[in-house]
């Protein structure tokens, strides 16, 4: 059920549990290099514990290192672990991340700011099943983790998994329903102001958007795509803005009824897409009408979906999501969290969006 995704170099300490070895090929103690190095078993402890600094000089500190590199000697974690009263162990919790496009940047921002620190992070996909999250976070409690970060496939409103609030714990790409813990998200109204100014700074006008769902993203977007346009003055009419969905389809599909048949000078020069699928369905059907990006249509995508939108054509302006950010953004919360033992409050941190600048913008038609 639980995956381990990232290690740690234990960094101290010794005791009796990583004397006491199963059967098998028996792993070097502190003692074994106390041995070698014609120390004492405190002087290996201080070494590994970092306390060697004003109780051992360096020549012995050094002489207690590479003793401890020719056994192949490294500290027991679980020792160590039962000193501190930690594990140096993070849980991370997901609902469908693990079949998303984005998911590995997301795990790789929180696994690598964890081995850093010198955790270790255990990963569990719950494929989206309330109970099997519960299950998941009762686990990770047994196993005593420091701390937990629960990470969701798209922005949403979540049910905070049940046992959440037993240990330190914070959101990643969603917000808890009932405001009880801190998230950290996307500025998506943020995104949608970028995505707008790049078309209006290249001095389009006539700016539509197409797709959507029902989701807090759409909501937010849209918010700050209107925000951009308001402050020139430009009011979108209504049948600019088209909501088709998510997929190649509906942006296909809200292309045709922005273009198709209309006259050059009362169609749209530059579509906002709701993500960057959208976008590819936008470029299809323009190709389909004869119409050249970025000559007389400028588009602009959302996500920068890995292994697609470098790869439309033409290549697509894109604002990204910051998957990558976000996973190191709510782990070093939450080892913050752990290292002072205060619980953070409970806040909404939003992540800046990146513009990805290719080909598929470019100035205004002149009409």
């Amino acid at each position: 059920m639980i995956k381990r995704t990232a290690g740690t170099r234990a960094a101290d300490g010794m005791g009796s549990t990583e004397e006491q070895q199963p059967t098998g090929k028996q792993r070097p103690t502190s003692r074994d290099v106390a041995r070698l190095a014609g120390v004492s078993h405190t002087a290996v402890s201080f070494v590994f514990n970092g306390r060697a600094e004003g109780n051992l000089s360096p020549a012995t500190q050094e002489r207690i290192r590479q003793a401890a590199a020719q056994l192949g000697y490294r500290p027991d974690p679980v020792a160590r672990g039962l000193r501190r009263r930690r594990t140096a162990v993070i849980g991370l919790v997901t609902d469908e991340i693990a079949s998303s496009p984005f998911a590995g940047r997301l795990l790789r921002g929180a696994m690598e700011t964890a081995w850093d620190s010198e955790h270790l992070v255990l990963t569990v996909d719950s494929g989206g099943d309330p109970a099997k999250e519960d299950a998941a976070v009762a686990e990770l409690l047994d196993r005593r983790v420091d701390g937990i970060i629960y990470a969701a496939f798209s922005l949403r409103r979540v049910r905070v998994p049940e046992g959440l609030h037993r240990t330190h714990s914070v959101l990643a790409n969603c917000v808890p329903e009932d405001d009880s813990l801190p998230a950290v998200i996307p500025a998506e109204r943020a995104g949608g102001r970028t995505a707008a100014r790049l078309l209006l700074d290249e001095g389009h006008r006539r700016i539509a958007h197409v797709g959507g769902l029902d989701d807090i993203a759409s909501v937010e977007r849209l918010r700050g795509f209107r925000d951009a346009l308001r402050a020139e003055g430009i009011t979108v009419p209504k049948e600019w803005v088209v909501r088709t969905g998510g997929e190649i389809s509906g942006g296909h599909e809200g292309a045709l009824k922005l273009l198709d048949r209309v006259p050059a000078d009362r169609r749209p020069t530059g579509i906002f897409c709701y993500n960057d699928r959208v976008a590819a369905g936008v470029l299809h059907a323009a190709t389909r009408l004869g119409l050249s990006v970025p000559e007389d249509l400028s588009v602009v995508g959302y996500d920068d979906q890995e292994h697609m939108a470098a790869y439309l054509s033409p290549p697509l302006t894109t604002i990204a999501l910051p998957h990558r950010a976000m996973g190191e953004a709510a782990t070093r919360l939450l080892l913050d969290a752990i290292d002072t033992g205060k619980t953070p409050p409970a806040t909404v941190r939003r992540l800046a969006c990146p513009v990805i600048s290719r080909a598929s913008v470019g100035p205004a038609p002149i009409r």
